[in-house]
Protein backbone atom coordinates (compact mmCIF):
# COMPACT_ATOMS: atom_id res chain seq x y z
CA UNK A 1 0.00 0.00 0.00
CA UNK A 2 1.39 3.30 -0.67
CA UNK A 3 1.73 6.12 1.64
CA UNK A 4 -1.10 7.60 -0.23
CA UNK A 5 -3.65 4.96 -0.05
CA UNK A 6 -2.51 4.61 3.57
CA UNK A 7 -3.97 7.97 4.32
CA UNK A 8 -7.02 7.53 2.63
CA UNK A 9 -7.96 4.55 4.30
CA UNK A 10 -7.17 5.75 7.71
CA UNK A 11 -9.26 8.88 7.05
CA UNK A 12 -11.86 6.48 5.91
CA UNK A 13 -11.66 4.69 8.81
CA UNK A 14 -11.90 7.80 11.09
CA UNK A 15 -15.27 8.94 8.99
CA UNK A 16 -17.09 5.73 9.40
CA UNK A 17 -16.07 5.78 13.60
CA UNK A 18 -16.81 9.51 13.85
CA UNK A 19 -20.09 9.03 12.04
CA UNK A 20 -21.22 5.83 14.06
CA UNK A 21 -20.20 7.70 17.16
CA UNK A 22 -22.28 10.55 16.51
CA UNK A 23 -25.38 8.41 15.61
CA UNK A 24 -25.15 6.03 18.63
CA UNK A 25 -24.59 9.22 21.04
CA UNK A 26 -27.88 10.65 19.46
CA UNK A 27 -30.13 7.30 19.41
CA UNK A 28 -28.93 6.69 23.14
CA UNK A 29 -29.21 10.26 23.89
CA UNK A 30 -32.69 11.37 22.46
CA UNK A 31 -34.24 8.88 20.55
CA UNK A 32 -33.94 6.68 23.56
CA UNK A 33 -36.14 9.20 25.51
CA UNK A 34 -38.39 9.82 23.19
CA UNK A 35 -39.38 6.29 21.92
CA UNK A 36 -42.07 6.18 24.22
CA UNK A 37 -43.90 9.11 23.00
CA UNK A 38 -43.32 8.24 19.14
CA UNK A 39 -44.79 4.44 19.97
CA UNK A 40 -47.76 6.01 22.23
CA UNK A 41 -48.11 9.42 21.26
CA UNK A 42 -47.38 8.78 17.31
CA UNK A 43 -44.99 11.57 17.50
CA UNK A 44 -43.41 11.92 14.02
CA UNK A 45 -39.26 12.80 15.28
CA UNK A 46 -38.35 14.63 12.66
CA UNK A 47 -36.37 17.21 14.82
CA UNK A 48 -34.37 13.66 15.92
CA UNK A 49 -33.83 12.58 12.38
CA UNK A 50 -32.43 16.57 11.45
CA UNK A 51 -29.84 15.36 14.02
CA UNK A 52 -29.47 12.08 12.56
CA UNK A 53 -29.15 13.83 8.98
CA UNK A 54 -25.95 16.13 9.92
CA UNK A 55 -24.45 13.40 11.54
CA UNK A 56 -24.57 11.42 8.12
CA UNK A 57 -26.89 8.60 9.06
CA UNK A 58 -28.89 9.12 5.88
CA UNK A 59 -25.59 9.95 3.28
CA UNK A 60 -23.45 6.94 3.51
CA UNK A 61 -24.83 4.65 0.98
CA UNK A 62 -25.03 7.15 -1.70
CA UNK A 63 -22.38 6.73 -4.62
CA UNK A 64 -20.80 10.25 -4.30
CA UNK A 65 -20.18 9.21 -0.43
CA UNK A 66 -18.36 5.71 -1.42
CA UNK A 67 -21.21 3.57 -1.88
CA UNK A 68 -20.89 2.70 2.20
CA UNK A 69 -23.92 0.47 2.79
CA UNK A 70 -22.15 -1.03 5.57
CA UNK A 71 -22.00 2.44 7.31
CA UNK A 72 -25.66 2.68 6.64
CA UNK A 73 -26.68 -0.53 8.05
CA UNK A 74 -24.83 0.17 10.98
CA UNK A 75 -26.35 2.98 11.63
CA UNK A 76 -29.97 2.10 11.09
CA UNK A 77 -29.09 -0.67 13.57
CA UNK A 78 -27.86 1.56 16.10
CA UNK A 79 -31.12 3.99 15.51
CA UNK A 80 -33.27 1.34 15.69
CA UNK A 81 -31.95 -0.62 18.55
CA UNK A 82 -33.55 2.26 20.98
CA UNK A 83 -36.90 3.13 18.41
CA UNK A 84 -38.19 0.42 16.05
CA UNK A 85 -40.09 2.94 14.17
CA UNK A 86 -37.04 5.53 13.84
CA UNK A 87 -35.23 2.75 12.03
CA UNK A 88 -37.91 2.09 9.77
CA UNK A 89 -38.07 6.06 8.81
CA UNK A 90 -34.36 5.85 8.60
CA UNK A 91 -34.56 3.30 5.86
CA UNK A 92 -37.02 5.22 4.00
CA UNK A 93 -35.09 7.89 3.85
CA UNK A 94 -32.45 5.97 2.38
CA UNK A 95 -34.20 4.54 0.14
CA UNK A 96 -35.28 7.50 -0.94
CA UNK A 97 -32.00 9.07 -1.28
CA UNK A 98 -31.36 5.96 -3.40
CA UNK A 99 -33.94 7.03 -6.02
CA UNK A 100 -33.03 9.84 -6.43
CA UNK A 101 -29.24 9.60 -6.74
CA UNK A 102 -29.65 6.80 -9.64
CA UNK A 103 -32.59 7.85 -11.23
CA UNK A 104 -29.41 10.03 -13.07
CA UNK A 105 -32.07 12.93 -13.67
CA UNK A 106 -30.09 16.12 -12.82
CA UNK A 107 -33.16 18.06 -11.46
CA UNK A 108 -33.35 15.46 -8.65
CA UNK A 109 -29.14 14.75 -8.21
CA UNK A 110 -28.25 18.00 -7.19
CA UNK A 111 -29.70 20.33 -4.58
CA UNK A 112 -32.64 18.02 -4.02
CA UNK A 113 -30.68 14.84 -3.12
CA UNK A 114 -28.02 17.29 -1.11
CA UNK A 115 -31.46 18.21 0.92
CA UNK A 116 -32.62 14.93 1.64
CA UNK A 117 -29.05 13.23 2.48
CA UNK A 118 -28.90 16.04 5.00
CA UNK A 119 -32.44 15.82 6.10
CA UNK A 120 -32.84 19.35 5.64
CA UNK A 121 -36.05 17.74 3.71
CA UNK A 122 -37.66 14.71 4.33
CA UNK A 123 -39.44 11.67 1.83
CA UNK A 124 -40.46 8.32 2.20
CA UNK A 125 -41.24 5.78 -0.24
CA UNK A 126 -44.41 4.41 -1.96
CA UNK A 127 -43.19 1.27 -3.52
CA UNK A 128 -45.08 -1.54 -1.16
CA UNK A 129 -47.92 -2.11 -4.25
CA UNK A 130 -45.48 -1.76 -7.22
CA UNK A 131 -43.68 -4.42 -5.27
CA UNK A 132 -46.07 -6.59 -5.04
CA UNK A 133 -47.52 -5.66 -8.85
CA UNK A 134 -44.19 -6.76 -10.05
CA UNK A 135 -44.41 -10.28 -7.78
CA UNK A 136 -48.00 -10.99 -9.25
CA UNK A 137 -49.44 -10.76 -5.92
CA UNK A 138 -51.30 -7.29 -6.62
CA UNK A 139 -52.55 -4.73 -9.53
CA UNK A 140 -50.90 -1.56 -9.66
CA UNK A 141 -53.31 1.52 -8.07
CA UNK A 142 -51.21 4.23 -9.59
CA UNK A 143 -52.29 4.85 -13.55
CA UNK A 144 -50.98 7.32 -15.50
CA UNK A 145 -51.62 8.60 -19.02
CA UNK A 146 -48.57 10.45 -21.28
CA UNK A 147 -49.10 14.39 -21.35
CA UNK A 148 -46.76 17.38 -22.78
CA UNK A 149 -44.31 17.67 -20.14
CA UNK A 150 -44.41 14.95 -18.40
CA UNK A 151 -47.46 12.43 -17.01
CA UNK A 152 -50.75 12.81 -15.22
CA UNK A 153 -51.44 10.45 -12.11
CA UNK A 154 -54.62 9.44 -10.89
CA UNK A 155 -55.12 6.23 -8.42
CA UNK A 156 -55.06 5.95 -4.29
CA UNK A 157 -52.49 3.93 -2.06
CA UNK A 158 -53.62 2.47 1.06
CA UNK A 159 -50.59 3.33 3.20
CA UNK A 160 -47.10 5.09 2.59
CA UNK A 161 -44.88 6.16 5.56
CA UNK A 162 -42.40 9.17 5.95
CA UNK A 163 -44.57 11.84 4.13
CA UNK A 164 -46.50 15.25 5.30
CA UNK A 165 -47.82 18.04 3.73
CA UNK A 166 -44.78 19.52 1.47
CA UNK A 167 -43.10 16.42 1.64
CA UNK A 168 -42.20 13.62 -0.78
CA UNK A 169 -41.77 9.86 -1.85
CA UNK A 170 -41.00 7.94 -4.29
CA UNK A 171 -43.79 6.48 -6.37
CA UNK A 172 -44.63 4.01 -9.54
CA UNK A 173 -47.63 4.29 -11.79
CA UNK A 174 -48.78 1.97 -15.07
CA UNK A 175 -48.71 4.35 -18.21
CA UNK A 176 -52.06 3.40 -19.92
CA UNK A 177 -52.83 3.22 -23.63
CA UNK A 178 -55.81 4.26 -25.22
CA UNK A 179 -57.25 0.83 -24.65
CA UNK A 180 -56.83 0.94 -21.10
CA UNK A 181 -54.15 -1.54 -21.18
CA UNK A 182 -50.96 -0.87 -20.14
CA UNK A 183 -47.62 -0.32 -22.20
CA UNK A 184 -45.12 0.20 -19.08
CA UNK A 185 -44.44 1.57 -15.51
CA UNK A 186 -42.83 5.37 -14.71
CA UNK A 187 -41.05 5.95 -11.15
CA UNK A 188 -41.44 9.34 -9.75
CA UNK A 189 -40.97 11.58 -7.18
CA UNK A 190 -44.29 12.07 -5.93
CA UNK A 191 -44.25 15.89 -4.14
CA UNK A 192 -47.37 15.88 -1.20
CA UNK A 193 -48.57 19.22 -2.56
CA UNK A 194 -52.27 20.07 -1.99
CA UNK A 195 -53.10 18.21 -5.05
CA UNK A 196 -52.46 15.05 -3.60
CA UNK A 197 -54.97 14.32 -0.70
CA UNK A 198 -53.52 12.34 2.89
CA UNK A 199 -56.15 10.52 4.49
CA UNK A 200 -55.74 9.24 7.76
CA UNK A 201 -54.89 5.89 8.55
CA UNK A 202 -56.49 3.46 10.68
CA UNK A 203 -54.71 2.95 14.23
CA UNK A 204 -52.19 0.50 13.93
CA UNK A 205 -51.21 -1.67 17.23
CA UNK A 206 -47.38 -0.07 16.94
CA UNK A 207 -45.25 2.03 14.42
CA UNK A 208 -47.76 5.06 15.14
CA UNK A 209 -44.52 7.48 14.80
CA UNK A 210 -44.02 6.89 11.03
CA UNK A 211 -46.48 9.37 10.16
CA UNK A 212 -48.33 6.79 7.17
CA UNK A 213 -51.11 8.17 5.35
CA UNK A 214 -53.66 6.85 2.77
CA UNK A 215 -52.43 8.81 -0.82
CA UNK A 216 -54.87 9.97 -3.35
CA UNK A 217 -54.32 11.69 -6.87
CA UNK A 218 -56.61 12.86 -9.37
CA UNK A 219 -55.13 13.64 -12.81
CA UNK A 220 -52.36 14.78 -10.98
CA UNK A 221 -49.14 16.48 -13.30
CA UNK A 222 -45.77 14.95 -12.69
CA UNK A 223 -43.32 16.91 -14.66
CA UNK A 224 -40.39 15.14 -16.22
CA UNK A 225 -38.11 17.07 -13.71
CA UNK A 226 -39.68 14.90 -11.32
CA UNK A 227 -39.45 11.69 -13.21
CA UNK A 228 -37.06 8.76 -11.53
CA UNK A 229 -37.23 6.17 -14.00
CA UNK A 230 -38.86 6.10 -17.40
CA UNK A 231 -39.30 2.97 -17.94
CA UNK A 232 -39.14 1.84 -14.40
CA UNK A 233 -38.67 -1.93 -14.17
CA UNK A 234 -34.82 -1.40 -15.41
CA UNK A 235 -34.54 0.35 -12.68
CA UNK A 236 -36.23 -1.38 -10.00
CA UNK A 237 -33.94 -4.63 -11.62
CA UNK A 238 -30.80 -2.52 -10.60
CA UNK A 239 -31.93 -1.46 -6.71
CA UNK A 240 -34.55 -4.03 -5.63
CA UNK A 241 -31.29 -6.02 -4.00
CA UNK A 242 -30.04 -2.24 -2.14
CA UNK A 243 -33.67 -1.59 -1.20
CA UNK A 244 -34.07 -5.04 0.37
CA UNK A 245 -31.04 -4.85 1.87
CA UNK A 246 -31.03 -1.90 3.73
CA UNK A 247 -34.11 -3.17 5.52
CA UNK A 248 -31.91 -5.32 7.56
CA UNK A 249 -30.02 -2.91 9.18
CA UNK A 250 -33.54 -1.98 11.12
CA UNK A 251 -34.28 -6.00 11.57
CA UNK A 252 -31.19 -5.81 13.41
CA UNK A 253 -31.75 -3.09 15.57
CA UNK A 254 -34.46 -4.37 16.76
CA UNK A 255 -33.22 -7.80 17.64
CA UNK A 256 -30.07 -6.18 19.40
CA UNK A 257 -32.53 -3.92 21.25
CA UNK A 258 -34.48 -7.29 22.49
CA UNK A 259 -31.05 -9.34 23.39
CA UNK A 260 -29.88 -5.47 25.94
CA UNK A 261 -33.49 -6.36 27.51
CA UNK A 262 -32.56 -9.61 28.19
CA UNK A 263 -29.24 -9.21 29.55
CA UNK A 264 -30.69 -6.41 31.93
CA UNK A 265 -32.77 -8.80 33.80
CA UNK A 266 -30.26 -11.19 33.66
CA UNK A 267 -28.34 -10.69 37.15
CA UNK A 268 -32.03 -10.33 38.79
CA UNK A 269 -33.83 -13.49 37.26
CA UNK A 270 -30.93 -15.48 35.50
CA UNK A 271 -31.03 -18.39 37.90
CA UNK A 272 -34.52 -19.23 36.33
CA UNK A 273 -34.80 -17.58 33.20
CA UNK A 274 -32.37 -20.59 32.38
CA UNK A 275 -34.32 -22.40 31.30
CA UNK A 276 -36.18 -20.61 28.40
CA UNK A 277 -34.88 -21.48 25.00
CA UNK A 278 -33.19 -18.50 22.97
CA UNK A 279 -30.92 -18.11 26.25
CA UNK A 280 -28.59 -14.21 25.25
CA UNK A 281 -24.81 -15.98 24.61
CA UNK A 282 -27.42 -18.37 21.98
CA UNK A 283 -29.13 -15.16 20.37
CA UNK A 284 -25.77 -12.99 20.25
CA UNK A 285 -23.95 -15.67 18.61
CA UNK A 286 -27.04 -16.28 15.89
CA UNK A 287 -26.82 -12.35 15.49
CA UNK A 288 -23.41 -11.84 15.06
CA UNK A 289 -23.28 -15.23 12.37
CA UNK A 290 -26.24 -12.66 10.59
CA UNK A 291 -24.57 -9.39 11.05
CA UNK A 292 -21.33 -10.92 9.42
CA UNK A 293 -23.68 -12.08 6.41
CA UNK A 294 -25.29 -8.97 6.00
CA UNK A 295 -21.94 -6.97 6.20
CA UNK A 296 -20.58 -9.04 3.88
CA UNK A 297 -23.59 -8.35 1.03
CA UNK A 298 -23.31 -4.89 2.00
CA UNK A 299 -20.00 -5.18 0.07
CA UNK A 300 -21.81 -5.50 -3.52
CA UNK A 301 -25.09 -3.76 -3.26
CA UNK A 302 -25.53 -3.32 -7.38
CA UNK A 303 -24.79 -6.84 -7.73
CA UNK A 304 -27.19 -7.93 -10.50
CA UNK A 305 -26.72 -11.73 -10.38
CA UNK A 306 -29.89 -13.67 -9.37
CA UNK A 307 -27.53 -15.39 -7.16
CA UNK A 308 -26.85 -12.44 -4.89
CA UNK A 309 -30.41 -11.21 -4.77
CA UNK A 310 -31.41 -14.71 -3.41
CA UNK A 311 -28.70 -14.31 -0.77
CA UNK A 312 -30.11 -10.73 0.03
CA UNK A 313 -33.71 -12.53 0.00
CA UNK A 314 -32.73 -14.80 2.59
CA UNK A 315 -30.74 -12.66 4.96
CA UNK A 316 -34.04 -10.18 4.80
CA UNK A 317 -36.10 -13.20 5.81
CA UNK A 318 -33.76 -15.00 8.32
CA UNK A 319 -33.73 -11.21 9.94
CA UNK A 320 -37.32 -10.86 10.51
CA UNK A 321 -37.54 -14.78 11.70
CA UNK A 322 -34.81 -14.06 14.05
CA UNK A 323 -36.33 -10.51 15.03
CA UNK A 324 -39.77 -12.44 16.06
CA UNK A 325 -37.81 -15.20 18.39
CA UNK A 326 -35.70 -11.96 20.31
CA UNK A 327 -38.31 -9.98 20.69
CA UNK A 328 -40.17 -12.92 21.94
CA UNK A 329 -37.69 -14.06 24.04
CA UNK A 330 -37.00 -10.83 25.78
CA UNK A 331 -40.46 -10.20 26.66
CA UNK A 332 -40.47 -14.28 28.24
CA UNK A 333 -36.98 -13.24 30.12
CA UNK A 334 -38.34 -10.09 31.46
CA UNK A 335 -41.94 -11.68 32.48
CA UNK A 336 -44.35 -9.21 33.36
CA UNK A 337 -42.03 -6.51 33.70
CA UNK A 338 -41.59 -6.66 30.06
CA UNK A 339 -45.70 -7.18 29.41
CA UNK A 340 -46.40 -3.36 30.85
CA UNK A 341 -47.51 -0.85 28.02
CA UNK A 342 -44.15 1.55 28.67
CA UNK A 343 -41.62 -0.59 29.01
CA UNK A 344 -39.12 -1.66 25.98
CA UNK A 345 -40.04 -5.55 25.20
CA UNK A 346 -43.58 -4.82 24.91
CA UNK A 347 -42.89 -2.46 22.28
CA UNK A 348 -40.24 -4.23 20.61
CA UNK A 349 -42.53 -7.12 20.39
CA UNK A 350 -45.22 -4.94 17.65
CA UNK A 351 -41.93 -3.38 16.69
CA UNK A 352 -40.44 -6.88 15.46
CA UNK A 353 -43.73 -8.00 13.52
CA UNK A 354 -43.62 -4.92 11.73
CA UNK A 355 -40.35 -5.79 10.38
CA UNK A 356 -41.85 -9.44 9.55
CA UNK A 357 -45.26 -8.22 7.73
CA UNK A 358 -43.82 -4.97 5.85
CA UNK A 359 -43.17 -5.03 1.97
CA UNK A 360 -41.57 -7.13 1.57
CA UNK A 361 -43.29 -9.53 4.43
CA UNK A 362 -41.51 -13.09 4.92
CA UNK A 363 -44.63 -14.47 2.40
CA UNK A 364 -43.44 -12.44 0.00
CA UNK A 365 -39.55 -12.93 0.10
CA UNK A 366 -40.42 -16.88 0.61
CA UNK A 367 -42.49 -16.16 -2.97
CA UNK A 368 -39.61 -14.43 -4.98
CA UNK A 369 -36.89 -17.07 -3.34
CA UNK A 370 -39.04 -19.66 -5.01
CA UNK A 371 -39.63 -18.17 -8.31
CA UNK A 372 -35.89 -17.34 -8.52
CA UNK A 373 -35.33 -20.52 -7.84
CA UNK A 374 -36.68 -22.08 -10.21
CA UNK A 375 -35.72 -20.06 -12.99
CA UNK A 376 -31.94 -20.70 -12.07
CA UNK A 377 -32.83 -24.81 -11.94
CA UNK A 378 -32.19 -26.19 -15.39
CA UNK A 379 -35.28 -27.10 -17.33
Amino acid sequence: MNPVDAVSEVSNSTSIDAVLQSVTDISNRCLAEAAYRIDHAGHYPLDIMRELGQAGAFSAHLDRNGTRFGLAIESMRAISRNCGSTGFLTWCHDVCGLYLEQSGNPALTGQVLEQHAMAATFGGTALSNPMKSFAGIEKMLLRAKKVPGGYRVSGALPWVSHIAPGQYCGAIAGVCREDGSTSHEIMFLLRCTEEVVLRQCPEFSGMEGTSTWGIRMDDTFISEDNIIADPAKPFIAKVRAAFILLQTGWALGVAQGSIDSILEVEPLLGHVNQFLHDRPDTLQAEYDDLATRISRLALTPYDGSNDYLIEVLDARAQSAEFVLRASQSALLHQGARGYMMNTAPQRRIREAHFVAIVTPAIKHLRWEMARLSRQEMPA
